[in-house]
C-alpha cells in the first residue's frame, strides 16, 4: 500500500522539524515547506493526502495558500495550525474547506490523532479507555 503523504508547511523550522519526526514515524511520506510557494510547489508535484498549514507564514499567508492548494486539487485535506486565536481567519478558513484547527502550541498526541483520522489510519495501537 502506497504511503499517505503528509506535507508541513511553517515558518518556524521547529515546529516543521518536531511534526516531520512525528509524522514520519507515525509512518507516513513527510514534506516540509517553509513558505508559501515551496508549499505550492510541493502540492503540484506531491499531491500530498494532507496537509498541515500555519496561518501566520510571511509573503503568503495560510489563507491564500489554502485557496491555491484548494483549486489546485479539491481533494486534499487541510488541517491549519494558528499561533493565537484568530477567529475571522479561522471562520474564514473553514470557509475555504480546511477541515479543522489546532492552536499552537498544540497537543501533539491530539494532532497525531486528528491526521491519523483524517487519514483513515487504523488507531489500534492507541488504546483508549475502554
Amino acid at each position: 500500500m502506497d504511503k499517505k503523504k503528509v506535507l508541513i508547511v511553517d515558518d518556524q523550522n521547529g515546529i516543521r522539524v518536531l511534526l516531520l519526526e512525528v509524522f514520519s514515524s507515525e509512518g507516513y511520506n513527510t514534506f516540509q515547506a517553509s513558505n508559501g510557494k515551496l508549499a505550492l510547489e510541493i502540492v503540484r508535484k506531491e499531491s500530498p493526502d494532507l496537509v498541515l498549514l500555519d496561518m501566520k507564514i510571511p509573503g503568503m499567508d495560510g489563507l491564500e495558500i489554502l485557496k491555491h492548494i484548494k483549486q489546485m486539487n479539491q481533494e486534499i485535506k487541510v488541517i491549519m495550525m494558528t499561533a493565537y486565536g484568530e477567529l475571522d481567519m479561522i471562520k474564514e478558513s473553514t470557509e475555504l474547506g480546511a477541515l479543522m484547527h489546532f492552536t499552537k502550541p498544540f497537543d501533539i498526541d491530539e494532532m497525531i490523532q486528528a491526521v491519523n483520522t483524517q487519514l483513515g489510519k487504523d488507531q489500534s495501537r492507541f488504546a483508549f479507555g475502554s
